[in-house]
């Protein structure tokens, strides 16, 4: 298959699985099994991509989809797990430091 820049993959999670998807082309990149879950969320972080799928976490490369590590999540069920992006995070602490930056300038 097909390399790519990060920036031109599509990364979606549908029927039990973590995909990759050429963005200007449509072309599958690779698609690994994850679990038998009706619902796979999806977050790409630098070259990891982390994808919640029955209750459970997992990390994968981002260029071949090879699972690289596993967390069952232990006692917490088998539900929907959500992921947040570390840039709004980011962008919420910039925010927050320049509000009080302004606020102690005005005083």
């Amino acid at each position: 298959m097909a390399r790519s820049r990060r920036q031109d993959v599509l990364y979606i999670g549908v029927g039990s699985h973590a995909v990759a998807i050429h963005a200007a082309s449509g072309e599958e990149l690779w698609r690994t099994r994850l679990k038998t879950a009706s619902f796979v969320t999806v977050h790409r972080e630098g070259d990891a991509l982390y994808a919640g799928a029955g209750g459970e976490l997992f990390c994968l490369d981002a260029a071949t989809g090879a699972i690289r590590w596993r967390n069952k999540l232990k006692g917490l069920g088998l539900g929907l797990v959500t992921l947040t992006s570390s840039d709004a995070a980011a962008a919420a602490a910039a925010a927050a430091a320049a509000q009080a930056a302004a606020t102690t300038a005005a005083v």
